[in-house]
């Protein structure tokens, strides 16, 4: 049936119009493509591999990235620490106060370490000092202080091979930690007196320790009542190990005493007893030798022993000869006299003395010298032989 001119117009304009929709549908679809491209931070999803059975039949390529075996660090150095209030710390020198009645607490770092302390605290542990090591650092703490604790606190590092471990000495930290008590100047001692001796050849201390690196100290002699001179040269003083006499003499020997001072408080330390001792500078170096290598029997035999050294050292000899197996009493004499030439030396002397010599009296004489420094053996040998007797002179006879 053919269209009307109206209905005609009518499908035309529905025709266009859906042409025209098509027209906006596709342009709206590609601007969007263009702003998915273009945005800022944005990327193309990629196609990632599934996971699961490969059915690739050849060798696979390594994707990794090769490990790397990572090299032993090195030890830390160690450090040693105040703990202060509030969680704050300080790094110590070579003193540190800290008052009477208030809490010390060292933090030394390394894994792990040991502590040494004060002699007073390892021997009266009243459970003051606690020790405590953590993952990285040990920590000292001692609570209830007092005066008597002053003294040189220790960090050694430790250094270990499986369960052996062992002190790094060279590394150690250490700290002198003084204790101000306004009532003791010193550090208390249990002695009233204590007997030192002075070594000739060796400087001597006396351990008149302050509990104060304030206090003023001064050295004086009990009898009679005087006031030693301190010059740094012959006698000086330290505030962490008291007096030191760098070479003793014998005026120096009796009793003396540190005096110290702070504020309005003067206090005595205890008395020290000073004996002099002349020290050798050596072992001694005995000379053994014998009346004779070879005596006969029934014969008096001497075998000496000598030792030349500084005056006023006294050496011990000591003797083993073959008659002590069956009992021989031992038979000495010994003098000292002065060596010529004013060297200010002299020589020690001992004698064995062997009355009638038997077959049990040869053998092996060994004479050990020993002074202070130590000891020497120097050994000879002796031959006891028959003796002999005179032939009688022939006499002519006559008939």
């Amino acid at each position: 049936m053919p269209l009307t001119e109206e209905e005609f117009v009518w499908r035309l304009r529905l025709s266009a119009l859906l042409i025209c929709g098509l027209i906006f549908e596709l342009a709206y679809c590609q601007k969007d493509a263009q702003q998915k491209q273009t945005t800022p931070g944005r990327r193309p999803k990629q196609n990632k591999p599934k996971l699961g059975k490969s059915t690739d039949k050849g060798p696979r390529a390594a994707t990794g990235k090769p490990k790397i075996k990572a090299s032993p660090a090195a030890p830390a150095q160690t450090v040693l620490t105040q703990v202060l209030n509030r969680g704050k710390f300080k790094r110590v020198g070579e003193t540190i106060s800290v008052q009477s009645g208030d809490t010390l607490e060292l933090r030394c770092r390394g894994k792990p370490v040991q502590w040494s302390v004060p002699s007073y605290l390892e021997e009266d542990d009243d459970g003051r000092l606690r020790i405590v090591q953590q993952e990285r650092y040990g920590v000292l703490t001692l609570v209830n202080t007092t005066g008597a604790d002053t003294g040189e606190y220790t960090c050694f590092p430790m250094y270990c091979e499986d369960t052996d471990c062992r002190k790094e000495y060279q590394k150690a930290n250490k700290v002198f930690v003084f204790f101000p008590d306004p009532h003791e100047l010193f550090v208390p001692s249990s002695d009233y007196y204590e007997v030192i001796q002075l070594r000739s050849n060796w400087p001597t201390v006396l351990p008149c320790q302050v509990t104060s690196p304030e206090a003023k100290v001064t050295l004086h002699r009990e009898f009679p009542p005087a006031e030693v001179a301190v010059d740094g040269t012959e006698i000086s003083f330290n505030v962490r190990k008291g007096m030191t006499i760098h070479r003793p003499r014998p005026y120096h020997a009796g009793a003396l005493f540190c005096v110290a001072s702070l504020g309005n408080l003067r206090q005595s330390s205890t008395k020290y007893m000073l004996i002099y001792v002349n020290y050798p500078m050596a072992p001694p170096a005995p000379v053994i030798q014998a009346s004779s290598g070879s005596v006969g029997v029934g014969d008096n035999l001497q075998v000496s022993c000598s030792v030349i050294g500084e005056q006023d050292v006294g050496v011990e000899f000591i003797w083993e000869y073959p008659g002590q197996q069956i009992g021989r009493p031992l038979y000495t004499q010994e003098n000292i006299s002065p060596v010529a030439g004013g060297s200010a030396r002299q020589q020690s002397k001992s004698v064995l003395l062997v009355d009638e010599a038997r077959d049990v009296d040869e053998g092996m004489y060994t004479c050990t010298a020993q002074n202070l420094q130590g000891a020497k053996s120097v050994s000879t040998t002796v031959k006891v032989v028959p003796k002999v007797k005179p032939k009688k002179p022939l006499t002519n006879k006559t008939k």
